[in-house]
């Protein structure tokens, strides 16, 4: 994981041991540290043309293209880190950043950048925070949606899945339920993980019925990697009768990833909200 704080870091120690020589100057960088002011960065984007959330290489991601922003703005560079990796094509109504900075800040910093950002990113707002906030390990919840239509439409071509098959919808729910009843969701995790656990604290998880859209909601405490398009995907297996709602249990008891379906698109699911404890997010520039 990178970080501003990092840089900044081995920057001045690198130049007060030079000077010094001594343990001294590992304090006064500390010091300096402290001073630092950390922000959190809310974003949105449609994800159809990046190679997901944070930074990779040789590849446009939203990272990429906010750190690309500020650089033109501020002149100075910063790396953030981000708060939910989303994948290639997934979309996100609100996400996170944070990172450290120690000069002033452009009074006009959310119009300056969406000026500067592609139409499919926007800055929502930036938080001043306290120096020891984490956009990733402070938040509390995360919700995500998965978006489905029935009935060919131009307009949810890109950020929903056509899926125009019979299926049953009470089975839906009834998968849906199960979900929640459980905790250990390695059978939904892609391989190549790095992860300690599989372990996930379901808050909610519903289908949304209409008559042309179909919305898998899902809350947790965290996710693991392709787990949303997992369950999708696989409970549409139960509501076309593919198979029955036992084995949707053995598929999740498993703990085996090679049991359950992940072939649903990125560009149906849409990271929905970040929340975090109630005191945190209190000083927006």
């Amino acid at each position: 994981m990178r970080s501003g704080l990092g840089i900044f870091f081995s920057t001045s120690v690198r130049r007060n041991n030079d000077a010094t020589g001594t343990a001294a100057g590992v304090i006064k960088s500390y010091q300096y540290l402290r001073c630092m002011q950390r922000y959190f960065l809310e974003v949105g984007y449609m994800g159809n043309h990046y190679s997901g959330f944070q930074v990779q290489d040789n590849a446009a991601t939203i990272q990429q293209q906010v750190e690309k922003a500020f650089s033109i703005l501020q002149r100075e560079t910063i790396i953030l880190t981000g708060s939910s990796r989303t994948d290639s094509g997934v979309h996100a109504k609100q996400n996170f950043f944070h990172f450290d900075y120690d000069n002033p800040i452009h009074p006009q910093i959310l119009y300056k950048l969406n000026a500067i950002l592609p139409t499919d990113i926007v800055l929502k707002n930036i938080y001043r925070v306290a120096p020891d906030a984490h956009c990733r390990f402070n938040a509390v919840a995360r919700t995500y949606q998965y978006r489905i239509y029935r009935s060919k439409d131009p307009f949810l071509q890109d950020r929903a899945f056509f899926f125009p098959f019979k299926v049953d919808t009470n089975l839906l729910h009834e998968a849906a339920a199960i979900v929640k009843d459980n905790t250990n969701f390695t059978s939904f995790s892609k391989r190549n993980t790095q992860v300690k656990n599989f372990n996930c604290s379901i808050h909610t998880s519903q289908w949304h019925i209409s008559e042309n859209e179909w919305v898998y909601e899902v809350s947790a405490n965290r996710f693991l990697r392709g787990m949303v398009r997992g369950l999708t995907a696989t409970m549409l297996l139960v509501a076309r009768g593919k198979i029955d709602l036992q084995e949707f249990k053995n598929i999740i008891s498993a703990a085996d990833c090679s049991k359950a379906n992940f072939d649903v698109p990125g560009f149906g699911l849409c990271l929905i909200k970040v929340t975090y404890p109630d005191d945190l997010l209190l000083t927006a520039l």
